[in-house]
């Protein structure tokens, strides 16, 4: 039978030398690079200090749109897929008929590409040829048809609706594995207790249910402020800039040659996505603690 061992320290030595190399000095250098000049036309690069940042924080409506539409994106999808994962786990986690056949086709667009899903939706949006327009004047509803993806009032919300569909199945995986794990004798008691459905939701599940949700709270919250390819691929960040986000942003700073105006949107998404994880997790773990 073998026992338990501890293992002397330089074990690690390998592992942490591997993270620093190809984790903490990228970073590092990205964070250097942020405050120089770097970009392609010129092969010198000069320590320039804040000089980045004040292009970023002085440029008009542009970056805060930006900083809006990312905002925006995060709120819309954590609430949705929260909401509606949260649902699905909890109708699936009863015994109705098929509930393996309806977790599979609820969790299967989470293991498609997002490069692909932007592929087939661009093709059913479309304002002209696409699937959903096509079948909304077939069965004669042409006022609901729109221009999804080119419409400054539709984009968006298309946008925020495609990546729901595919990133739903995944926190309703989740969320069931956590109500699946809360054993049947509380809701025992809180029926003898004389508790409704509401009641036992309320202050047995959600309670209960806490680390998990504090897991796909982050998750959410991660994904969508680093949201970048269901942009790319959908909208190219138009009509305009009107989806433009953080991510559509860098990628079009390197694109044009300003490296170091690009790592200082990095620089800054980076930070700002460290502290709403921290403050969340505590946040959250205050609440779990609390009940």
């Amino acid at each position: 039978m073998l026992k338990n061992k501890t293992y002397p320290l330089y074990f690690t030595f390998v592992t942490i030398a591997l993270y620093a190399v190809f984790f903490i000095a990228p970073g590092l250098m990205g964070f250097y690079y942020s405050f120089t000049d770097w970009n392609s036309y010129s092969n010198e690069i000069k320590f320039i200090g804040f000089d980045n940042f004040s292009v970023i924080f002085s440029s008009g409506e542009h970056y805060l749109s930006y900083i809006r539409n990312t905002l925006n994106f995060t709120f819309s999808t954590v609430v949705l897929k929260t909401v509606l994962g949260l649902l699905f786990a909890l109708a699936l986690n009863e015994g109705i008929r098929f509930k393996g056949f309806h977790r599979v086709m609820i969790f299967m667009p989470a293991i498609i590409p997002m490069l692909v899903v932007g592929l087939i939706f661009k093709s059913i949006l479309n304002p002209a040829t696409g699937l959903l327009n096509e079948s909304l004047r077939f069965i004669g509803l042409d006022f609901l048809a729109q221009k999804w993806l080119v419409d400054v009032n539709w984009a968006f919300k298309s946008i925020i609706a495609v990546d729901t569909w595919k990133g739903v199945g995944y926190i309703m995986i989740i969320l069931l594995a956590g109500l699946q794990s809360i054993s049947k004798s509380y809701y025992e008691a809180a029926e003898i207790d004389g508790a409704n459905a509401w009641h036992k939701l309320k202050s047995v599940t959600i309670p209960l249910l806490m680390p998990a949700l504090v897991v796909t709270t982050v998750l959410n919250l991660l994904h969508g402020l680093k949201v970048f390819e269901v942009v790319y691929v959908l909208t190219n960040g138009g009509p305009g800039y009107a989806t433009d986000v953080l991510y559509t942003s860098i990628f079009k700073e390197f694109s044009m040659g300003r490296y170091g105006v690009g790592t200082a949107i990095s620089s800054l998404l980076f930070v700002f996505m460290t502290l709403v994880g921290y403050f969340v997790i505590r946040l959250m773990a205050k609440e779990e603690g609390d009940h």
